[in-house]
């Protein structure tokens, strides 16, 4: 009777029965998540972001209909999430905003990087050195942007579809951050 009564909770658990959480790094990322508009995402994949030798940070990507399609996950209207837990002792502001210039200039084209150069400067003044433990929320939602949330505090937001897409590809362009990552945000891993 117990073996039956265990098939079943495993049963149950692997069919959505239950909202497993992933764990990255010793990070636990929910499988779903609501966003300030009430929006319900769900994790499409989650993985490492490793620069060299070091782990730099435990990142998901929250969507609201999984993927493992780039074109569909850029393509899509709805509001995602993307979340970095650091692991790493110090990221000063500098290194992280060169990384997002970077990641824009290597995944746009000129034209589209000349639309969102001006707001590209205002998201990386809303960050400061992260420490361990620190976390960045990056929410995009449709009608109001991309929220930009250090900590559980509300830095700012930058306005526009464009930009949201053209940040997503700094993870998922064809030129991303880092190769493993994208395939774990992708759910490939």
């Amino acid at each position: 009777m117990r073996i039956f009564f265990a098939a079943i909770v495993v049963s149950l658990l692997g069919t959505g029965g239950a909202s497993l959480a992933a764990e990255v790094a010793g990070v636990s990322l929910p499988d779903k998540i609501t966003l300030a508009d009430g929006s319900q995402l769900k994790l499409n994949g989650a993985g490492v972001r490793k620069k060299f030798f070091v782990t730099v940070y435990a990142g998901g990507l929250y969507v609201s209909k999984r993927s493992s399609s780039v074109d569909s996950i850029l393509a899509n209207p709805d509001g995602k999430r993307v979340i970095m837990h650091f692991l790493y002792k110090e990221v000063e502001k500098d290194n992280l905003t060169h990384g997002w210039d970077k990641g824009f200039e290597k995944n746009l084209t000129e034209e589209e990087f000349s639309k969102v150069k001006d707001r590209l400067a205002k998201f990386n003044d809303m960050f400061e050195t992260v420490h361990k433990g620190d976390v960045i929320r990056l929410d995009y939602l449709p009608k109001r942007g991309t929220q930009v949330w250090v900590n559980g505090k509300l830095k700012g937001t930058v306005k526009g579809k464009d930009f949201s897409r053209a940040l997503l590809k700094v993870w998922l362009g064809k030129k991303p951050a880092d190769k493993g990552l994208k395939k774990s945000m992708l759910g490939k891993k």
